[in-house]
Parts: structure tokens; C-alpha cells; sequence
């Protein structure tokens, strides 16, 4: 840092086990990956080319090679696991991911119906190739998962190899864990977080009052997903009570 504050909270380092940071890349030029690197590589722990964005960027290898040579691990996005698996080309998806040498995959259903047996089925398989996330709730605004449904599905998708669960969120932040304003649904997480442990849930919050929310309810080394590019620096000083949003929450 560039200078000394007291009261800053306690925030884990990379190579980090909680607290991590995803960001999302929508489509980011190498140009555009080697500034974010220059300006954010500390605060970013793993990169994800948004839904199926991966299919048309240019450059893609280059681009995970940027990533990769700078620590940042990167995975595609669940809605190009689901284009796959729709058209019945899971195989295809495995040699892909060893095509451009990627170390982490995830898994979803948000925008395809999938049986939850034949999802963790797929977990477990590519969790012997990669490391897994996967991905609970549904893309569809109209369709609301109950408290146990969730928690539920991520303890069993747990139980198959993944190593964290992600909340749907959406990069809009208005489906899944969120009302259609982008509000919380507050009774949702809370009672997530009495059966699954918060360090293995990683939160999509790209809206600034989702990630506020939850570093309130869980502190500084929640994880959070979904995070734009230019919003990353920003987020660390939320995380570190040094922006209005929580300039109090840390204060003794």
C-alpha cells in the first residue's frame, strides 16, 4: 500500500482461500487484459469469460496466456458448458478445455433443464480433469428456487467435486439471489449460510449495493463474483472500509 492507515480489517493475500474476487471479462482486448493486470492483478484471484463470449473473442489463447502468466487463472463461462451439453457435445467441451490448457471449469444449469443426478454426474467426472465450480439458480427471473432447493443442490453439487458453488446472479445482478430491482433476497442467504459454509460460496454481486450487503453480513473476505473489470479496485476499498459505502463498518 501506499501509506499507512490504522483499523484497516484483515485481508487475506493471494494465493487465497476465502475472500476471493472473480471478475468477469465480457470481451476485454489484450490491450485491455495487459491494463487490468498493470492495475488490479493483486485484488484479482480468477477470471471469467463471460457466458459464451469465449467463442467469438479474438486471440483467445493469447489472452489465457495473459492471464495464466500473470497468476490470474481463468475459466468459461456456465452458459457455454449448457451450449455443449444441449447439443450433446461433452466431449467436445473436455477437449477444449485441454485444447487451451484451462485449470478450472464451470458447471451449470441456468439457462438449460437439467437433471440435478446427470449435473452432478458431470461435475464429478470433470472434477477428475479440473478444478469445478458450479453454478445454482435459475437465469429466468419467473422462476423462484425455495431456501432448501438451494441449499439442497449446492451441498450435493459439493459432495461431487466441486470445490465452490456459485450464486446466480446473472452479470445484471436481478435474477437468482436477487429481486428484479437488484435487492437481496435477504432470507434466502441467510438461511443458505446455516447449512453451507460462506467460504465455499462464491457470491455474484456486480452491483455495488449487492457487494456492500454482503461484506456487511459476512466481512471483508467474502467471496464475490461477477465483478466488472473497472469495478475491481473499486470493490477492494469496500472490502477495506475505505470507501463511504463501509468507512464506519471497520472502526473500533
Amino acid at each position: 500500500m501506499n501509506y499507512h492507515l490504522t483499523q484497516i480489517p484483515h485481508r487475506e493475500q493471494k494465493p487465497r482461500s476465502t475472500g476471493y474476487t472473480m471478475v468477469m471479462d465480457r470481451g476485454l482486448s489484450l490491450r485491455s487484459v495487459e491494463d487490468l493486470i498493470e492495475t488490479s492483478e493483486p485484488y484479482i484471484d480468477i477470471v471469467k469469460l463471460g457466458w459464451t463470449t469465449s467463442y467469438l473473442t479474438r486471440k483467445l489463447n493469447e489472452k489465457l496466456v495473459r492471464y495464466k502468466d500473470a497468476g490470474i487463472p481463468c475459466y468459461l463461462g456456465g452458459t457455454l458448458f449448457e451450449a455443449f451439453i444441449v447439443r450433446d457435445q461433452f466431449k467436445d467441451y473436455q477437449k477444449i478445455i485441454d485444447k487451451f490448457n484451462l485449470e478450472y471449469a464451470e458447471v451449470s444449469d441456468g439457462s438449460v433443464e437439467l437433471d440435478h443426478d446427470k449435473k452432478c454426474e458431470f461435475i464429478s467426472i470433470l472434477s477428475q480433469q479440473v478444478t469445478v465450480l458450479s453454478e445454482v439458480g435459475s437465469k429466468d427471473a419467473a422462476k423462484i428456487i425455495p431456501p432448501y432447493k438451494w441449499i439442497e443442490q449446492m451441498q450435493t453439487e459439493l459432495d461431487a467435486g466441486a470445490w465452490k458453488v456459485i450464486g446466480e446472479a446473472r452479470e445484471s445482478g436481478n435474477v437468482g439471489l436477487f429481486r428484479e430491482s437488484g435487492e437481496v433476497r435477504q432470507g434466502l442467504v441467510e438461511e443458505i449460510l446455516t447449512q453451507i459454509p460462506s467460504e465455499k460460496i462464491i457470491w455474484e454481486a456486480p452491483q455495488k449495493a449487492q457487494q456492500v450487503w454482503f461484506i456487511k453480513l459476512c466481512g471483508t473476505n467474502v467471496n464475490l463474483g461477477n465483478i466488472a473489470p473497472n469495478e475491481v479496485i473499486p470493490l477492494e476499498t469496500i472490502r477495506l472500509g475505505l470507501r463511504g459505502d463501509t468507512f464506519n463498518h471497520f472502526l473500533e
